[in-house]
């Protein structure tokens, strides 16, 4: 349960930043303690259900008790049931709850804090959503041949059928599409909007007070934004609104090209786009683009170098707004450009990450069968593995940690120093490092079968 295709994502590649700082922390001390969270007995895990909560401090898992199955959480068992969704925990994002799906007899409910609700015909696969705050839950629950949301235990209105429930960023309102004989419609607080032939996930602003979706009537698509319709189009796809909420953008398809719509205005048609993403600061907009056989970034409307291809989905802008970072590739080798500078080829390269700063950047890259974080352009030491979105930086931007995986032995990289070997380090299900200060970080390690809470404080 705990080997390295679990342990230690292994599937994604992410950047790191790391300045020349960093070589003068040589001389710190790692004062590491331990503290067992959890005794496992793998033999009754259920395979691919172990979950660890937001704050990495909190795991649970599904067990099976002779023809029973149950839940446990922080290593105590909870109600036995006939079934349990493996795939359906969740904490919420304070780590103080858990939810999950269970099977009484030939009904389903959802155990919320340890208590069953109302059983149902089914319950809506990853449909339980906490709210931001944590406060409120919600699902879609099957009766029959009708669905409906249960928000705070409440049932809501039955459609034939629901998806896309999503709560927005203040956790005050909820939403979803909803579907009624031939028409759908998107569904806030209980109140209906106007129904169309199809309509596609709901979006709220970062500031809760906008709401945009895409919906089909006549044979197109159009942007539904704050209750008014926009121009039609093939089809619409990746809304997204800027940081400060003032500004949308979407990509639209017109016959057999794309294009981008920011702020109402349609930009340069192309083959194919991807990735699309405003900057920190709502003044930018960048996105891939494809135009013949070659792929470029194209940031407000200029075009970069072309490319045999670039990692879209992973242009990253530095908190400050003014860097931009992405992978591309060229005869089958990837670097990183980053404000229009080409870096070192490697096998392959993940998603880039800046020091809070901005002052630095750091990748995991690929070179042969070995794995290295790239820190402000300098490879550091080869590792078998690099946990994929463990690299990350203190507060202060002065310290880098990550997970790394050597001959069967997993730890973490502080400042290019490796700590203390165990089984595996827990960086995937939810696991995660965490800086709880500039000079304090944690993470959850594996021994044999059982977790442990790392904490590590930098002294010096």
């Amino acid at each position: 349960m705990f080997k390295k295709g679990v342990v230690l994502c292994l599937t994604a590649f992410y950047f790191s930043i790391i300045s020349t700082a960093f070589a003068l922390q040589k001389d710190s001390e790692r004062i590491i303690s331990e503290s067992l969270i959890v005794q496992v007995d793998s033999s009754s895990v259920v395979q691919g259900s172990f979950k660890v909560s937001p704050d990495s401090k909190r795991v649970a898992y599904v067990a099976k008790a002779g023809d029973k199955w149950l839940v446990v959480i922080d290593g105590k068992g909870g109600k036995q049931y006939d079934g349990i969704g493996k795939d359906s925990i969740i904490f919420s994002p304070d780590s103080k709850r858990v939810a999950y799906v269970a099977k009484a007899g030939d009904k389903w409910l959802v155990v919320i804090d340890g208590k069953g609700g109302k059983q149902y015909d089914g319950i809506g696969k990853d449909s339980i959503i906490f709210s931001p705050d944590s406060k409120r839950v919600a699902y879609a629950a099957r009766t029959g041949d009708k669905m409906l949301v249960v928000a705070d235990g409440k049932e809501q209105r039955q459609y034939d059928n629901i998806g896309g429930l999503t709560f927005s960023p203040d956790s005050n309102d909820i939403a979803y599409g909803a579907k009624l004989g031939d028409k759908m419609f998107v569904v806030i607080d209980g109140k209906e909007g106007k129904a169309y032939d199809n309509v596609a996930e709901p979006v709220f602003s970062p500031d809760s007070q906008r709401v945009a979706y895409a919906a089909k009537a006549g044979g197109q698509w159009l942007v539904v934004l704050d209750g008014k319709e926009g121009k039609p189009y093939d089809s619409i796809r990746s809304i997204i609104f800027s940081p400060d909420s003032e500004r949308i953008a979407y990509l639209v398809k017109v016959g057999d090209k794309v294009s981008v719509v920011a702020d109402g205005k349609e930009q340069r048609q192309y083959d194919n786009m991807g990735g699309l993403t405003f900057s920190p600061d709502s003044k930018h907009v960048a996105y891939g683009a494809k135009l013949g056989e070659k792929i470029f970034v194209v940031m407000d409307g200029q075009e970069g170098k072309q490319y045999d291809g670039v990692a879209e989905s992973f242009i990253t802008f530095s908190p400050d707004s003014k860097h931009v970072a992405y992978s591309a590739f060229v005869e089958g080798k990837a670097f990183v450009v980053m404000d229009g500078q080409e870096g070192k080829f490697y096998d392959d390269i993940g998603s880039i990450i800046f020091s809070p700063d901005s002052e630095h950047t750091a990748y995991v890259a690929k070179a042969g069968d070995k794995m290295m974080v790239v820190v402000d352009r300098k490879d550091g030491k080869q590792y078998d593995e690099i946990a994929g979105g463990s690299i990350i930086f203190s507060p202060d931007s002065k310290h880098l940690a990550y997970g790394a995986f050597l001959k069967d032995r997993g730890f973490v990289v502080l400042d290019g120093e490796e700590g203390k070997a165990y089984d595996g380090i827990i960086t995937s299900v939810g696991g995660r490092i965490i800086f709880d200060s500039p000079d304090t970080l944690r993470y959850l390690t594996v021994k044999g079968s059982d977790v442990y809470l790392v904490k590590e404080k930098i002294a010096r």
